[in-house]
């Protein structure tokens, strides 16, 4: 005869497990001897290696009893019930796992690789974090946007740091983002201004922007500039002094291409 501590290592479960069966009626509890300890015989310990065996498969507890009482055809038929829950439990879990990958690859979740590269090269010329994290969710709503159009325009913008003027731009705007202390009269923002317009007005000029093909959707680039504005306030300046010199977003493009008087 066993105590309840000899029951469960023979069982490999522990005592509050066997307490627990008893609680829930998955094992009937043993008689007491004389000395008010309960002793338990060899049919215990097989009734608890099935309990443990069931319980250890995925069988959940509240259907382990009707298992044991059940005949050899009832049996199956449970065990295959149980056999295709699981299965689509393994299949949940092994989605949630591809979606937990996906998400340990940060930016790649949202970015396809050529933008990660140009994210990777703008940090290695010195651009800073900050302008790196904006421009990075200025990519999400623009692959979002148009992800067809992407490969083109990344073959065309890893062109353009070739251009010392653009890399000069993205110098002075991580100059002017890592200085909090810089306000709306940084006389630095009209210098960018100046370059954005200038590279604007070239791009249009080579035919690289073309008024012909713009959208008159101007929601992308609304977005573009609410974004700017959220990573920080004195892009709104930016975006004024960008206006004062003829360049107010997509629809500029559009009064660029008309004649002048």
């Amino acid at each position: 005869m066993l105590t309840i501590s000899q029951l469960a290592a023979h069982a490999g479960v522990t005592v509050r497990a066997v307490r627990h069966y008893h609680q829930i009626g998955l094992l009937p509890e043993a008689d007491r001897d004389a000395s008010g300890y309960r002793r338990y015989g060899a049919k215990a310990v097989v009734s608890l290696i099935k309990i443990r065996t069931l319980a250890n498969a995925g069988v959940p507890l509240s259907q382990i009893g009707q298992m044991l009482q059940a005949d050899a055809s009832t049996f199956a038929e449970a065990v295959q019930r149980i056999d295709s829950r699981l299965h689509d439990e393994i299949e949940r879990i092994e989605t949630s796992r591809r979606q937990i990958a996906q998400l340990a690859a940060g930016d790649r979740l949202t970015l396809p690789p050529e933008v990660i590269s140009y994210l990777d090269l703008l940090r290695e010329i010195g651009v800073s974090e900050r302008i790196v994290e904006a421009e990075r969710d200025a990519w999400i709503l623009l692959v979002a946007a148009g992800p067809e159009d992407i490969p083109a325009v990344m073959a065309a913008k890893f062109a353009q740091l070739d251009d010392p003027e653009l890399v000069r731009l993205y110098r002075l705007l991580s100059e002017i983002v890592d200085n909090d202390d810089a306000g709306d009269d940084d006389p630095r923002l009209a210098e960018a201004a100046d370059i954005m317009a200038g590279l604007a007005e070239q791009a249009h000029t080579s035919g690289e922007i073309n008024p012909d093909e713009v959208a008159h959707d101007d929601l992308p680039i609304d977005l573009l500039d609410a974004l700017a504005v959220e990573a920080d306030p004195r892009a709104e300046r930016l975006l004024d002094l960008m206006r004062q010199r003829g360049w107010a977003g997509w629809n500029r493009v559009e009064r660029l291409a008309e004649p002048s008087d």
